[in-house]
C-alpha cells in the first residue's frame, strides 16, 4: 500500500505580512519547510530574508498571518532549546572567553550542570574551537567569532537552525568546512534554514526559496529551478525569474 502522507513540517508560514514604517517588507508569504532538509533562502540584500528569519524565531512584529515552528507559534517558550538562531553579526560577548560564552547560552536554555562539560566539549568540537576555548572572543579573528556564534546556537542540539548569512566574510576553506558541518547536522535530522546572497551556495542546499522584494520568486530544488528556467546556473535562473515576474506585472497593469 502506498503511503501518501506528507513529510513532517518544521516551519509553516501562512499569509505572513510584515510592515516597517510605511513600507510593506513582506506582503503575504505562504511557505513550508520539511523536517531534516537544508533550505537555502536566497536573494539580494534588502529582499526580506532577515525579516522572514526574525519572524521565524519570534522576534519580529508581524501585521498579519501565522508562523508555526515545530508545531508551536514562533517564539513560544518551549522552542527555546529546540531552535538555534545565528544573526548576521556575531551575537556573543567579546569580553568573555569562548567557553564562558557557551556556558552562558547553555544556562539560558537550561542545560543541566551534570551535562554541561560534555555539551561544551561537543560544541567546541563541532565548530573546531577546542584550541581557542580559553581565548577571549574579542581577541579572535572574524571567522572565529562567527564560529563562536554558531557554537552558541548549537548548544542543546537544536532541531532547527536558522542561520542568517553565516558564511559572509569567511575564507573559502572555512566556508567549505561550515557547509560540511551543516550537511552532517541535516543528515542527523536537523532542519537548517540558511540565508545567503551568494548564489553559488545554492548547490549545497536540498531546496531553495528565491526571494525578491519580500515575495517568493520560486520554491524548488536547484535542478528543478534550472530546468524550469532553462538556465545553466542559479544566477541565470534568478535573473530569468525576475524578468518573468516583471513581464507578468506589466501584463496586469
Amino acid at each position: 500500500m502506498m503511503n501518501n502522507s506528507s513529510p513532517p513540517t518544521a516551519i509553516a508560514v501562512e499569509n505572513l505580512r510584515v510592515i516597517r514604517g510605511s513600507r510593506t517588507v513582506i506582503p503575504g508569504l505562504t511557505w513550508a519547510v520539511p523536517v531534516g532538509q537544508i533550505v537555502g533562502l536566497l536573494g539580494p540584500s534588502g529582499c526580506g530574508k532577515t525579516t522572514l528569519m526574525r519572524a521565524l524565531v519570534g522576534v519580529q512584529i508581524v501585521a498579519e498571518g501565522t508562523v508555526t515552528v515545530l508545531g508551536h507559534p514562533a517564539g513560544h517558550r518551549t522552542l527555546r532549546q529546540r531552535v538555534g538562531y545565528v544573526t548576521q553579526n556575531p551575537s556573543v560577548y567579546g569580553d568573555l572567553t569562548v567557553t564562558e560564552n557557551l556556558r552562558y547560552f547553555a544556562a539560558v536554555i537550561g542545560i543541566h550542570r551534570r551535562d554541561l562539560d560534555a555539551e561544551l566539549g561537543r560544541v567546541l568540537g563541532l565548530v573546531d574551537l577546542e584550541s581557542h576555548a580559553t581565548a577571549r572572543v574579542d581577541q579572535l579573528s572574524g571567522g572565529q567569532r562567527s564560529r563562536v556564534s554558531l557554537g552558541a546556537a548549537l548548544v542543546g542540539n537544536p532541531e532547527l537552525l536558522v542561520l542568517d548569512e553565516p558564511t559572509v566574510g569567511l575564507d573559502p576553506v572555512l566556508r567549505r568546512d561550515l557547509w560540511a558541518l551543516f550537511r552532517r547536522l541535516a543528515d542527523a535530522g536537523t532542519t537548517i534554514l540558511v540565508s545567503s546572497h551568494v548564489m553559488e551556495e545554492a548547490s549545497r542546499c536540498d531546496r531553495l526559496l528565491l526571494m525578491r522584494e519580500g515575495g517568493v520568486l520560486a520554491d524548488d530544488t536547484l535542478s528543478g529551478l534550472l530546468a524550469s528556467t532553462d538556465s545553466i546556473d542559479i544566477e541565470a535562473a534568478f535573473l530569468t525569474l525576475v524578468d518573468r515576474a516583471a513581464q507578468m506585472q506589466e501584463a496586469r497593469a
